[in-house]
């Protein structure tokens, strides 16, 4: 028999997995050309070109040892490339190739960190909506899950998050852009959550940590400027992957980061790449290491998803609903026009429109479209989106 917690969370397991399974079923009956799955953030469009190239390149005319066990931290050289890209481009700032250490994506990167810093009982915040893994990824490692709500516009509620930190407070796990609702934090917010958690660390008298996941970093629409909450924080961890950026979302490459500022980033870095063994994942892929260390700025294209968000936020206010267009990420997050998000997204789906209830990100109320499809399945969703009130 499966574990008792296993059990358990299979019975809540994401409802972005569920919803992407059921369309698996209306694809079968109806044709898959039919149904408009918005459900998973799964990236159709092709990796960009420069990519594809060095993949070749490295393939036709490997290194001897491409296909051997690297360092548990990645390879030296790869580490020295994503160290010199966050320092150059001042995402993070003094860093060097002793504070990275590469990952199988950022999901892996959030889980070393746990692994990492974690005793059993301590309390890891969580601000929702937040990516539907996290309580299961803090529960991994023996911590409990402290979920704290956001303002009504989905900022950090500086306030609950204080009222939230106790003397068992581990870590703070922060989204950013967010996903589902693509909110992207200003400066002064970042440095006032890491004001709190600067507090909660002196009163604790134990290092509360920030893990910062940053998957969606180079997918904005604002002009305004892209700052890490890792970098105004010195116990800032940075957990990154190249799904998103760089539309691999399959092969599984991404890194965390220490903050240089940490005094114990020697130790930190050292110890996660224990876990990152312990933990099975062993390396990084070590061909996609290489890949992706010489095509860090190589990527995609956000022009078509610019325009997706266009339409689907012109046919959203239409058709009556109340959404916020998103500064990142590539979904959008409306409110429902039904009390129960089951209900609403169960109509969606008799209309062959698969989406999100706002529940899976711990945020009721509203659903998520992802838009990182193509353009048949955009001109659906238009077509197929519900209206939000009864039309006379």
């Amino acid at each position: 028999m499966i574990s008792a917690e296993i059990a358990r969370l299979m019975e809540t397991d994401s409802g972005i997995r569920r919803m992407w399974m059921a369309g698996f079923e209306l694809k079968q009956q109806y044709g898959e050309e039919n149904v408009a799955d918005m459900t998973f953030g799964n990236p159709v469009a092709q990796p960009p070109e420069l990519l594809r190239q060095t993949l070749q390149e490295i393939v036709s005319d490997p290194p001897e040892d491409l296909h051997r066990y690297t360092h548990s931290a990645g390879a030296p050289e790869v580490r020295e490339r994503v160290a010199d890209h966050l320092d150059a481009r001042g995402i993070l700032p003094g860093v060097d190739a002793s504070h990275v250490m590469m990952t199988s994506g950022a999901s892996a990167a959030t889980n070393i960190a746990l692994r990492t810093i974690l005793e059993p009982g301590d309390e890891v915040i969580l601000i929702a909506p937040h990516f539907p893994d996290y309580p299961a990824h803090v529960l991994n490692h023996g911590g409990t899950p402290i979920v704290v709500p956001t303002t009504a516009d989905f900022l950090p509620d500086l306030g609950a998050i204080a009222r939230s930190i106790g003397p068992k407070t581990r870590a703070l796990i922060i989204n950013h852009p967010n996903n589902p609702t693509g909110r992207q934090y200003s400066e002064d917010d970042l440095k006032a959550l890491a004001t709190l958690l600067r507090d909660g660390s002196a009163a604790n008298k134990r290092t509360i940590y920030l893990i910062s996941d940053e998957p969606y970093r180079e997918i904005r629409f604002t002009t305004e400027p892209f700052v890490s909450p890792a970098r105004v924080y010195e116990h800032g961890l940075m957990a990154y992957s190249f799904s998103k950026s760089h539309s691999v979302p399959g092969e599984r490459i991404g890194y965390l980061a220490v903050n240089p500022r940490c005094p114990e980033a020697d130790v930190l870095v050292d110890a996660m790449s224990f876990s990152n063994r312990i933990l099975g994942f062993t390396n990084a892929p070590v061909l996609w290491q290489h890949v992706i260390s010489r095509c860090l700025d190589a990527v995609i294209d956000l022009e078509q998803l610019r325009g997706y968000r266009a339409r689907l936020m012109k046919a959203l206010i239409a058709k009556g609903y109340e959404v916020t267009e998103t500064e990142g990420t590539f979904y959008l997050y409306p409110k429902t026009p039904d009390t129960d998000d089951e209900t609403f997204v169960q109509r969606a789906r008799n209309e062959l429109l698969l989406l999100v209830p706002g529940e899976t990100f711990g945020c009721s109320g509203y659903f998520r479209m992802a838009f990182c499809v193509d353009d048949r399945t955009v001109d659906l969703a238009v077509e197929r989106l519900p209206w939000a009130t009864c039309r006379v």
